[in-house]
């Protein structure tokens, strides 16, 4: 199976290595801003010219926003724009052109409903201070060392490995792994390259052939398995909050940049900003690790993974819960089983937003009108179980499998348009054989924003 995937690894850059490299980002920075402005002037020229009456066939003309049009212009223009430009790789350009492009693009789609989602704003000009420097390598001398503790990458040449990078040799040297471009980044205060690479994969198999496992998110347990089994949640953010509140106290301290007056930074501040910086890196790279190793068991132990299409753009907007929400990474989840079950020789299946997985008894099929947030056992009026209301969602879960048996696609789909409503009140016809005797469908109401009925699957 040929995929691309990303090696990412951090560096040990001397002094001279990082002035090289915030120079190419400088750079990339520098043909952004210029084609930005370029771009700019002759969109505010055809509105000026409009609002004079001109006819739209004496206008001004239009520009291309490709990336080819943007860097023949660029490389007519440099000579005035950047007469250093023979210092820097022209991979450097080409970053902050391509930026620009995709940038412009998506703005453009997004207006004209190309692109779904929400809106996407028209791109902005980059500061030097408030831009995270980034430069990308796609073309000349990208290559791993033999050692695996070093790395070359064009004009910047060799450059030191905090880690080894065998991982990524042992393919390259197999013959099974192609490096396609490398991106240097400055990250929470450390640099990394990653390698974007077309790999050829071995064709896996789930440890568990036939193995089926609902998989209900949430606060208090990072995730409820159908098994019954609980993973906790750490809760990073909270467990770092008093030394981020420190370190935030001690950067208000300082004297900071005022854009109003042009005061720059002190060095204090700047030290203090870094620090503050470090620590929220460690809260991300803790929790990347936690949900990695979590996903990845899942994955390759069970042959089909059901989850909830949990609308966690929504439930950010309760602020009582945003926090706790956030850090737990609930999207995160959902996004690493998406690739790593196609990894594996899985499937992932997502039941549809407005399913009750946590109003639905497992075993009868019952459904409740109404569940508090507050209810923490569900129990069953029809046949009297009670059951931890999480692996009662899981359970249900796991067994929407049994509805997808043609497993034509990843979205285990129920119907929803109304309120949810009783066993007794609605009787929703099935094809025979279908799912088991005991799974009653059910619809839901629709709604738009999160209510306190769709935030009952994730716990305080």
């Amino acid at each position: 199976m040929r995929t691309v995937q990303a090696y990412r690894f951090a560096l040990d850059l001397t002094a001279g290595q990082e002035r090289a490299v915030l120079g190419h980002a400088g750079a990339a920075r520098v043909a952004h801003n210029w084609a930005l402005a370029w771009v700019k002037a002759v969109m505010d020229q055809r509105a000026a010219e409009r609002s004079y009456g001109v006819a739209d066939e004496q206008l001004t003309p239009t520009l291309s926003w490709s990336l080819p049009a943007l860097r023949k212009a660029w490389n007519a223009a440099k000579e005035q724009v950047a007469p250093w430009w023979r210092e820097r790789s022209k991979e450097a350009f080409n970053t902050g052109l391509d930026a620009l492009a995709r940038g412009l693009k998506n703005w453009s789609d997004s207006r004209s409903r190309k692109r779904g989602g929400r809106l996407v704003g028209f791109p902005r000009f980059k500061s030097r201070r408030r831009t995270t420097p980034s430069v990308r390598f796609t073309t000349g001398a990208i290559r791993v060392e033999p050692d695996r503790m070093h790395i070359v990458l064009p004009r910047l040449g060799r450059l030191k490995l905090h880690e080894s990078a065998r991982k990524l040799a042992r393919r390259l040297d197999n013959g099974t792994a192609r490096i396609m471009s490398a991106t240097v980044r400055r990250d929470g205060g450390r640099w990394h390259v990653a390698f974007c690479v077309e790999v050829d994969r071995a064709e896996r198999r789930p440890r568990r052939g036939n193995s089926v496992i609902g998989v209900d998110v949430g606060v208090k347990h990072l995730a409820v398995l159908s098994t019954g089994e609980l993973v906790d949640n750490p809760r990073h953010l909270v467990a770092a909050q008093q030394r981020l509140r420190h370190l935030a106290r001690a950067l208000s301290r300082k004297s900071g940049p005022d854009r109003r007056s042009g005061q720059r930074a002190s060095r204090r501040w700047q030290r203090a900003a870094d620090r503050l910086g470090r620590a929220h890196a460690r809260v991300r790279n803790l929790r990347r690790d936690g949900l990695h190793k979590l996903t990845t068991r899942l994955a390759r132990e069970h042959a089909t993974i059901v989850v909830e299409d949990l609308n966690v753009a929504g439930m950010l907007a309760n602020r009582r819960l945003a926090r706790h929400i956030a850090d737990a990474g609930l999207a995160e989840i959902r996004r690493h089983l998406a690739y790593k079950t196609v990894w594996n020789g899985g499937r992932l299946l997502v039941a549809d937003r407005w399913y009750p997985s946590s109003k639905t008894c497992s075993g009868c099929g019952a459904v409740k009108a109404k569940l508090a947030l507050s209810e923490r056992e569900y129990h069953c009026p029809a046949c009297g179980l009670l059951i931890d209301r999480d692996h009662n969602a899981a359970r249900n879960l796991a067994a929407l499998a049994a509805i997808d048996t043609a497993g034509s696609g990843p979205v285990a789909a129920r119907g929803a348009d109304q309120k949810t409503r009783t066993r007794g009140q609605v009787a929703v016809k099935r094809e025979p054989g279908t799912a088991p005797a005991d799974q009653t469908g059910t619809v839901h109401r629709k709604v738009g924003l999160p209510t306190a009925r769709s935030l009952a699957r994730i716990e305080r």
